[in-house]
């Protein structure tokens, strides 16, 4: 099982102790981040706070954007990086971040954090970009979490379950402090079947610690064995 969760932390500006046990609570193996802090001199806070995590900050870098990755010390990985989605100026820059990552004994899939436009406009053409993205292989397993920034019934949600599957169903996600609407999702190839783990998380420091609940689950990868 590989354990992937989303989650928007809103640049560290609320209660990062709560954020930080709540994130230890989930351990999770892919950590798909939106809205760390973009401050060009932040990038030591970011490192610091995946450390307290006990996890690995994938590619050390969030480029322009504020979308990145962590990944536990088990998790190999292979390669990442970063891509600009085009927006309108003086919008903020949005993207997404992207790992190639192998656990031992089974074959690479490739994990993507994406934090799609406020602007309903662009999203579903953000959505196409992505999922036609040539770095993301077309013969890699993927899966894409992330702050959609619109419900299910939206068009980029519907963009991206073209060839994905939406694999957290009707968890709402904001905001933290009495979610209402599910804003946040993970995608995954059908290859990948979910299994939601119950996990006990603290109901305080999960208001506390930014504006949205994070999404988790748990992704068999006995089709990826080798």
């Amino acid at each position: 099982m590989l354990r992937v969760v989303s989650y928007n932390v809103r640049a560290f500006k609320d209660d990062t102790d709560a954020l930080r046990r709540v994130v230890r609570a989930l351990n999770p193996d892919v950590l798909c981040l939106q809205e760390v802090p973009r401050h060009p001199l932040s990038g030591h806070r970011i490192a610091d706070f995946a450390a307290s995590c006990g996890l690995y900050w994938a590619g050390g870098h969030r480029g322009r954007m504020s979308t990145t990755l962590f990944t536990a010390l088990r998790v190999d990985v292979l390669s990442s990086g970063h891509r600009l989605l085009p927006v309108r100026r003086p919008d903020e820059p949005r993207g997404y971040a992207f790992a190639q990552l192998q656990l031992p004994g089974h074959r690479p899939l490739t994990a993507v954090s994406v934090h799609l436009s406020l602007r309903s406009a662009e999203r579903p053409a953000h959505a196409a970009l992505l999922r036609r993205a040539a770095e993301l292989g077309d013969d890699v397993p993927l899966v894409v979490a992330g702050d959609i920034n619109e419900t299910h019934d939206g068009k980029a949600w519907a963009e991206l379950s073209r060839e994905l599957e939406d694999a957290n169903g009707d968890v709402l996600t904001f905001p933290s402090s009495k979610p209402v609407k599910r804003i946040d999702a993970i995608f995954a190839s059908p290859t990948l079947k979910p299994v939601r783990p119950s996990l006990e998380l603290d109901e305080a420091d999960l208001v506390a610690a930014t504006d949205h609940r994070p999404l988790y689950l748990d992704l068999d990868l006995t089709p990826l064995k080798v």
